[in-house]
């Protein structure tokens, strides 16, 4: 099949170009570099890259003709929750206007399925666990919402026109890098616990900070769901070949437990052999107690589940990336 990416140069982004290449799809990429990093598609000959922006419609559209694509796997969006409420509109702009000049693009061209990168946070604080697809959905931040209005534009697009299908994934804390060590996670600024974790090791953080240890959970700490980057591409790769034409899916992909903060500080301790020293600091204001998925609904229909579920494993991965990239990749 022929695969647009967008945000094809990013974390999950380029993880995905790398699974679509493996199963022999052919692979177009568009990706604005705002923070994306062209080196993370670097041994990926064979595929096709535009530096374009989401809100580029016309150009998208010539290129989805041109290559003649059949699917787009959505990943191009902002993703800081905190930078979300500070710069609302930027968010609004690039993710939920940005996904509506990639669809009319898409509608130009005559391309009528998409996967879509949607997120957890579009359920805000979920009135218990584990979280299905079915709870209510209220985001409590500007990124959430971008996203939910986002699944909502898609299913009055598919309203529309009934060749239309799409796919909305709502994923949990995307973690791990590739096993082969090809390509990994390098962000700027780095704000995801693991990340954080392996810097402080590698001795470029002083320390790791727990944003609170009094919340109501075994250990004091936040419970997050830690989906490993290769499974949940898989998971993407396996939905668009299901996808047929009228059909909407909406699943939540992550694998069904949580672990805490100290919990995966001290697997990071036994992965590294670092001492990783941490301190206690103060809530970080909305977090959750606890966030973890309920996956049953696409193992039932898709018979998919997650391979990572130990998260040693999942760091593991991570470390070895890190080791090997300790300033992530080279600088453009």
């Amino acid at each position: 099949m022929n695969v647009l990416v967008t945000g094809g140069a990013g974390y999950i982004g380029s993880h995905a170009v790398k699974r679509l290449r493996e199963a022999g799809h052919r692979v177009v990429v568009i990706d604005n570099l705002f923070r994306g990093h062209r080196a993370a598609l670097a041994s990926a000959k064979d595929v096709v890259f535009e530096q374009l922006d989401l809100r580029q419609t016309q150009p998208i559209a010539d290129l989805l003709r041109r290559h003649q694509v059949e699917c787009v796997m959505h990943f191009g969006a902002l993703a800081y929750v905190g930078e979300s409420v500070t710069e609302p509109l930027r968010y609004f702009d690039n993710n939920t206007g940005g996904t509506i000049s990639l669809l009319a693009a898409m509608k130009d061209a005559g391309v009528k399925k998409i996967v879509f990168s949607s997120t957890c946070a579009t359920y805000g604080q979920p009135p218990s666990m584990p979280i299905v697809e079915t709870m209510p959905q209220s985001p409590i931040n500007p990124y959430g919402w971008s996203k939910l209005f986002v699944e909502r534009i898609l299913k009055d697009v598919a309203g529309s026109d009934p060749e239309f299908c799409f796919a909305a994934l709502r994923y949990f804390n995307v973690a791990g890098c590739a096993a082969d060590g090809s390509i990994g996670e390098d962000h700027t600024p780095e704000t995801h616990l693991i990340p954080v974790i392996l810097q402080t090791a590698l001795g470029q953080r002083p320390e790791v900070t727990i944003l609170g240890d009094d919340y109501p959970t075994p250990d004091g700490t936040c419970v997050r769901d830690y989906i490993h980057v290769e499974d949940l591409v898989d998971a993407h790769a396996v939905v668009m070949a299901a996808l047929r034409p009228g059909e909407q899916r909406i699943y939540n992909l992550g694998i069904g437990k949580g672990y805490s903060v100290k919990q995966v500080i001290e697997s990071a301790r036994r992965v590294t052999g670092c001492p990783i020293p941490a301190k206690i600091g103060p809530r970080r204001p909305g977090d959750p107690p606890e966030l973890y998925a309920n996956p049953q609904k696409i193992r039932q229909e898709l018979n998919w589940q997650a391979k990572y579920t130990n998260i040693d494993d999942v760091v593991a991965t991570a470390w070895n990336w890190f080791k090997q990239n300790p300033r992530g990749y080279p600088k453009r």
